[in-house]
């Protein structure tokens, strides 16, 4: 098995613009004309848009503060981006939209709310106090292509509970849970404490169950018996939280590109990161699905139902405000009469007490009477327009590259050059005499020694297979992403195995990584070993 399959990427489904566009017509002819019909937008969400349909898939990143959350995403992405802090005190105290943009800039809370191409336009109800904490940082990053990502404050701990953030921070948080297509949970393995807020956050997250991923950070920084009793804790904790018969996937890691601390869970480390961001890269493939499955929850809520029925016990004239307030108070028994008579699960019900709050400050008057032609319209779209759908998404064709971005060589963990310290892959600069010294092969006066790590390691026909390369790669603890992108630069020929230059090529980009430099995106022209050079001219050539 060559190294490049051990760090494989899985492929990426084909293109799923044509789903996405039948759904979009789907909801516009069938489904809106009842959301209007009986004023959905005042008891639930809003009604979809455009962008909501033609967006990339998002990855809603929260936790509490300091648990790692940009270093998180800075992982992903593989840079830094504007307005990022790191510390151990709350550092990030606004949303930011990572999404991917031409050229690199912010855009404000209330100028992204009128742009009609950004799914963020029905978040205005939530006011000025959460728009000016609130903004998009578009970046020409290769996995922003597919993917966006939100990053969230800190959740507050115990100790600041009092202090309020002067908008309804739950609320936004249940906004962008119905929108996205993964939730991220980080906790710190060196502190599972569960305050007033985050416990309001998780039953914002309430109904999203299947969209969430648990992960239990810096776990490197424990050993074995107390990442078992901590792991425990969090497992029991969750369990109370969110009441639910599934046990929620928590996976263990330490999710930065910096080498990791020895300890006896190594290995398992590097397989749940593998598994997350295997579940990452597979957003793109899947987000058409997921836009389904939102899309049939909304239209299976028994919400026609109960507002037809508020209005058929309205009296005509007299008493309507008593009235209005009895039928409030007896919702939960008037829940179960629509059950009975309809034949509706109970799980197509919302919330008895928040569509109690919801309907104190409805006029029952206006409510409308169940219209025949629309439930038949309804009942079209859920037995036979839905189900015609699933074929084509079974059967999509695989595209022949797969997407531009999201690739197990874009989850570099390292950050862009320009934006900090020194940058020894870069090329030097060209000037007359510079000529002769691009000849020379920076790589060369260590080579002896790389030379004999490499013969060490007996290599077969000239050569060392990507299994024995990756167990001594392995060895420098350096997450597996960085070590595959290390690989992908070094394989030069791309055969799958490594000469003697293409092992000291590798071996020197390892320690560049190791003193804290940033490694390149590709392979610097001066940096590709003397044999290869002409071989990889001509390749550039041909294409």
């Amino acid at each position: 098995m060559s190294f490049r399959r051990l760090w494989s990427t899985p492929k990426a489904m084909g293109d799923v613009n044509m789903v996405t566009e039948e759904l979009k017509n789907l909801y516009y002819k069938r489904l809106l004309p009842i959301e209007k019909y009986y004023s959905f937008h005042h008891f639930h969400s809003p009604s979809y848009e455009d962008a909501d349909f033609g967006n990339k898939p998002m990855v809603l990143v929260m936790g509490q503060y300091s648990t790692g959350k940009t270093t998180f995403i800075r992982y992903l992405i593989e840079q830094d981006f504007l307005g990022s802090r790191v510390g151990p005190e709350p550092t990030t105290d606004c949303f930011t939209a990572l999404m991917y943009g031409e050229a690199e800039g912010i855009i404000p809370g209330n100028a992204l709310t009128m742009d009609p191409k950004k799914p963020f336009r029905n978040l205005d109800p939530f006011g000025n106090s959460f728009l000016n904490r609130f903004q998009c940082v578009q970046m020409p990053n290769r996995v922003l292509e597919s993917i966006s990502i939100i990053d969230t404050p800190g959740i507050l701990t115990a100790a600041k509970r009092k202090l309020s953030r002067g908008y309804d921070f739950p609320a936004v948080l249940r906004w962008f849970a119905e929108r996205v297509d993964r939730i991220i949970l980080l906790f710190d393995a060196h502190k599972l404490e569960f305050s007033d807020e985050l416990t309001r956050a998780f039953g914002a997250l309430c109904g999203y169950e299947d969209k969430l991923r648990v992960v239990l950070n810096k776990a490197d920084r424990v050993d074995s018996q107390q990442l078992m009793r901590v792991y425990g804790a969090l497992m029991w904790s969750l369990g109370k939280v969110f009441r639910t018969p599934e046990i929620l996937r928590v996976y263990i890691g330490s999710f930065w590109s910096e080498p990791r601390q020895t300890c006896d869970h190594y290995q398992l480390i590097e397989l749940e990161e593998e598994d997350l961001l295997a579940d990452i890269r597979n957003l793109p493939r899947n987000a058409a699905v997921r836009k389904l499955n939102d899309l049939v929850k909304r239209a299976r809520l028994a919400h026609a139902h109960i507002i037809s029925y508020l209005k058929q016990e309205m009296p005509t004239i007299f008493c309507k405000e008593s009235k209005k307030h009895n039928l409030i108070y007896q919702l939960p028994v008037i829940f179960n009469k629509i059950q009975q008579q309809h034949r509706v699960p109970a799980g197509d019900f919302p919330d008895c007490t928040k569509m109690q709050e919801k309907l104190l400050s409805q006029d029952f008057s206006k409510f409308k009477r169940l219209k025949p032609s629309l439930m038949t319209s309804l009942d079209k779209l859920l037995t036979t327009d839905i189900a015609n759908l699933v074929p084509l998404l079974q059967n999509q064709e695989p595209r022949k590259k797969s997407l531009p971005g999201v690739l197990d060589g874009e989850f570099l963990g390292t950050f862009r050059p320009d934006h900090y310290r020194r940058h020894p892959f870069k090329e030097p600069p060209k000037d007359e005499g510079s000529e002769a010294d691009f000849d020379e092969w920076v790589v060369e006066k260590h080579k002896p020694k790389y030379d004999e790590i490499f013969y060490n390691l007996s290599p077969n026909a000239g050569k060392l297979s990507g299994t024995k390369v990756k167990e001594w790669m392995t060895k420098t603890l350096l997450p597996n992403s960085v070590l595959a992108h290390i690989w992908r630069l070094s394989d030069v020929d791309g055969d799958g195995m490594l000469d003697n230059e293409e092992f000291a090529l590798a071996v020197h980009l390892i320690e560049g990584k190791l003193e804290g430099h940033w490694l390149p995106r590709e392979l610097p022209p001066h940096l590709v070993p003397p044999s290869k050079r002409l071989s990889t001219v001509a390749a550039d050539t041909k294409t």
